[in-house]
């Protein structure tokens, strides 16, 4: 009688756990369709706000040609009567990025958490600033670029993210450019641990539609007090009405605004912003840059071979030499030069690295290292320049003792492929990220893995910091997070629209660049993340490097070339 008991009682309980089965999925389901609702929303207030500053500058044109008594008139109905008594001149529609309000709003109230004082007169918009103001309004903000499909949670399997053939995707159809989806692409995958997903869609979507981290490098004018609506009350200023971009995270999950100290954007060390100096044509989608310890010479990766520039020439067009690696049709993914310049390693869609000699008048193959993974993603050298490790598809770490060409061991934990990899100053221990959600430690001395951080996001880039416990990653979800090495809080930075490419943190490691599927190239503080200035490009930034001098930034591009930058303190 107890066992019929038992059994009745375990049947009506597997009932229940049926219906609140199938509770469950209805409920996963009006989820799924209030999250599209919600983006869906979240672009046309974004095509809405867009349409609305356009407007604003075409009033602001028509104005000054109008009489007194209809601009009073226009004004009123434009503006609620709120303006109605204010000067023409004083009606600002869009700043020149390079006008000292402008450099102004990159200080330490740029994270939305300071209001402007009341007595600040707005600057006078001449008819002439009017007109400067309007060609701000560039022909790439009037298209709206399509939204990303929910399936494509890989941005690698879309034009652009990567060059043909990468991490094993078919091949794009166009120069390994963008198939549009920089835009409204974020709003979808900025989910984190820490916020749910309309939260994170909604700050995507403010930053997005606020033009907000625009600086005087960058080609679109800012507007940093545009009240977004639909953000949550606790990511954005009520004071100054602009959405926070930098979060401090707790070991709880607890996301706050970051207030910027002072210093954030001052002192020895921190950037003014960053000018371009060079374009170098290389031909192919650059997919790795470095540049070498003189300063003189940049390697751009391409399809099939590497080109060597000599910077210290202005005006050179051509590349000083050509290192054919790989196969023709296949792209280099990393190279790395040793400090004395004399030697280059290169990986890519294949299962060789190549070791260069560049010491020889005409540049040699010295020797080759293979490995069973059919491609290596990334490349680090240890502190000593006697060990290279490489990131391969296959999830594994190969290390090879570059003295004997030979493969010491291989770190195993990534269940899918390694993306991107560096290593401490001391030489002691690897950070590695993968295309499984995470971001590893490994010890170099014991051989084992010390340490694992889980995301929601594919992992693409990360640097450690050459000077502290920090370490920058970069995600496929758009986010950048500052994890501390030791400690459990974190910060998480905002100003990406799409996936971060890659990271490199400055030698001095107050600062560091990331960049984007955006098109942007970001400079960051270290490690809360104040921007110190933005510059977008043409297409998707997939590589960048520091100079050891932290004098020049090279950046690879979707457009076939590469771009040298020069900082400027």
């Amino acid at each position: 009688e107890e066992f019929q008991f038992l059994q009745t009682q375990y049947h009506s309980l597997k009932l229940e756990c049926e219906k609140l089965a199938t509770e469950k999925t209805e409920i996963q389901r009006h989820y799924v369709m209030y999250y599209e609702m919600s983006y869906g929303l979240n672009i046309e207030m974004h095509k809405q706000t867009e349409i609305a500053k356009r407007l604003n500058v075409i009033c602001a044109q028509l104005i000054p040609f109008l009489s007194q008594e209809r601009r009073l008139t226009l004004k009123r109905v434009l503006f609620q009567g709120s303006d109605a008594e204010k000067s023409d001149d004083n009606l600002v529609v869009d700043e020149d990025p390079s006008s000292p309000r402008s450099v102004q709003s990159y200080s330490s109230r740029e994270n939305g958490l300071d209001k402007l004082p009341s007595s600040r007169k707005e600057p006078q918009a001449s008819p002439t600033s009017l007109a400067s103001s309007s060609s701000a309004a560039s022909p790439s903000r009037s298209k709206e670029p399509p939204p990303v499909p929910l399936g494509l949670r890989n941005p690698l399997a879309m034009q652009g993210a990567y060059p043909p053939g990468a991490f094993g995707l078919p091949p794009p159809g166009v120069n390994g450019e963008l198939a549009g989806a920089a835009g409204y692409g974020a709003g979808l995958h900025l989910v984190s641990p820490q916020m749910n997903g309309s939260a994170a869609a909604a700050v995507a979507a403010a930053a997005a539609a606020a033009g907000y981290g625009r600086s005087p490098v960058a080609y679109e004018s800012p507007h940093p007090h545009m009240r977004v609506p639909g953000l949550p009350a606790s990511l954005q200023s009520a004071a100054s009405g602009k959405p926070a971009y930098s979060f401090h995270v707790s070991a709880d999950g607890q996301m706050q605004p970051v207030p910027f100290p002072p210093d954030a954007l001052l002192g020895p060390g921190i950037p003014r912003h960053a000018r371009q100096i060079h374009t170098l044509s290389h031909g192919e989608v650059v997919c790795a840059v470095t540049i070498s310890t003189s300063t003189r010479h940049v390697y751009t990766g391409g399809k099939g071979c590497v080109k060597v520039w000599d910077i210290s020439q202005p005006g050179s067009k051509s590349p000083m030499a050509q290192l054919d690696c790989l196969n023709r049709d296949n792209y280099i993914r990393s190279c790395k030069l040793l400090p004395d310049g004399r030697t280059l390693i290169v990986g890519g869609e294949a299962s060789t690295l190549s070791i260069w000699d560049l010491a020889t008048p005409t540049p040699r193959i010295k020797a080759e290292l293979t490995s069973s993974a059919p491609a290596c993603y990334a490349l680090a050298i240890s502190p000593d320049n006697k060990v290279c490790f490489s990131c391969c598809s296959d999830g594994n770490i190969v290390v090879w003792d570059l003295h004997n060409q030979t493969l010491v061991r291989q770190f195993q934990g990534h269940t899918d492929g390694a993306s991107c990899i560096d290593i401490s100053n001391d030489g002691t221990k690897l950070w590695t990220g993968g295309l499984d959600n995470t971001v590893r430690c490994w010890d170099l001395r014991e051989g084992r893995q010390l340490q694992q951080h889980d995301f929601t996001s594919q992992i693409f880039s990360l640097g450690y910091c050459p000077t502290g416990e920090w370490l920058a990653v970069g995600m496929e979800s758009s986010n950048v997070e500052v994890l501390h090495v030791s400690k459990p809080d974190k910060y998480q930075l905002h100003l990406h629209e799409s996936c971060v490419l890659s990271l490199k943190f400055a030698y001095c490691g107050k600062w560091f660049v990331s960049t984007g599927k955006d098109n942007l190239l970001n400079a960051w503080r270290t490690p809360y993340g104040s921007s110190i200035f933005q510059s977008k490009e043409s297409s998707s930034v997939l590589s960048c490097d520091i100079s050891p001098d932290d004098q020049f930034i090279v950046t690879g591009s979707g457009d076939k070339k590469a771009t040298v930058y020069e900082v400027i303190y």
